[in-house]
């Protein structure tokens, strides 16, 4: 399964920048467990960002974005979308255990 995170800022973008350095550590963990495939701010940054997730079930996903310093301060939310692919480009196929 992937997981679409979209995160929203609770305030303005300059609320959560002391916060920055702690969810980019956060963001990097992820990305090298394999967890997170994508990553990146929204175009305009003021309104958060998105990530791409896969290989872990909703409810670790869940666990997982309550931990984004983001999150513990209080400076953001995510919402949580779960997608079960149907079509799949063949250069993400291997990466996502799928056939095309």
């Amino acid at each position: 399964m992937l997981h679409l995170l979209l995160l929203r800022y609770t305030g303005s973008e300059r609320d959560a920048q002391p916060y920055v350095a702690g969810h980019v550590r956060f963001l990097e963990r992820h990305h090298q467990q394999g967890t997170f495939l994508v990553s990146g701010q929204t175009v305009p940054s003021t309104e958060g960002g998105a990530i791409l997730a896969h290989a872990v079930d909703r409810e670790t996903v869940q666990r997982i974005v309550a931990e984004d310093p983001f999150v513990v301060a209080g400076v953001a939310t995510y919402t949580v979308t779960t997608i079960e692919p149907g079509r799949v480009h063949p250069a993400l196929a291997d990466l996502l255990g799928r056939t095309t």
